[in-house]
C-alpha cells in the first residue's frame, strides 16, 4: 500500500457533485481514501473564459501500481463523461496524480511529482491544507513553502456550498 495525493477538479455541470462522485468512485476502485482536503474555487488556468472551477485534493491509500492508478483514474474520468478536447478547456472532471510516496517518474504518459503543481495555486492551497509540512521529492522544499513561493496570480478561495 501506498500514500497517494489526487486533485480532483472540474468546471462544467454540478461541480460539487461531480467531485463527490468523482471521490466516491476513487474510494471504490483505487483504495481508500483516508482525508479530504476542503474544496476550493479559483478562476479558470491557462483559458480565462469559462466557468470557475472546484478543486479538491484526496489522500489516497492504494495497492495500485501508479501506471495503474492513473489507467482507474482516466477511466472514471471517461465514465463520467470527460472528453478531451482544448488544452486547458472547460472539463467535467480533471483527475491527477500529484504525488505517490516518495516516487520519482518521468514517462511519456505519467509524471510523478506533477510537473506544474509549484506553478498552480489552485492545487498547493488544498495540498498544503492536507501537508504543508511534507517535503517535495524534486525541489527538497515543503509544500508550504512551494505555496508562499508560487507565482501563480490567480485567487483560490474556500468553497461554502
Amino acid at each position: 500500500m501506498e500514500i497517494s495525493y489526487i486533485l480532483t477538479g472540474g468546471n462544467l455541470g454540478h461541480r460539487f457533485e461531480n467531485l463527490r462522485r468523482a471521490a466516491d468512485l476513487i474510494d471504490t476502485r483505487c483504495g481508500r481514501i483516508l482525508r479530504r482536503s476542503s474544496l476550493f474555487e479559483t478562476a479558470a488556468w491557462g483559458i480565462e473564459a469559462q466557468p470557475d472551477f472546484l478543486n479538491q485534493v484526496l489522500e489516497l491509500d492504494t495497492a495500485l501500481k501508479p501506471e495503474a492508478l492513473l489507467d482507474v483514474l482516466l477511466g472514471i474520468e471517461r465514465e463520467m463523461g470527460r472528453i478531451r478536447g482544448e488544452k486547458f478547456g472547460p472539463r467535467i472532471i480533471d483527475l491527477d496524480i500529484l504525488l505517490y510516496g516518495d516516487l520519482m517518474i518521468c514517462s511519456a504518459d505519467l509524471e510523478i511529482p506533477h510537473p506544474r503543481m509549484a506553478e498552480r495555486r489552485f492545487v498547493l492551497e488544498p495540498l498544503n491544507e492536507l501537508i504543508g509540512e511534507q517535503v517535495h521529492p524534486l525541489t527538497g522544499h515543503t509544500i508550504r513553502e512551494m505555496l508562499l513561493a508560487c507565482p501563480d496570480p490567480l485567487e483560490v478561495r474556500q468553497f461554502i456550498g
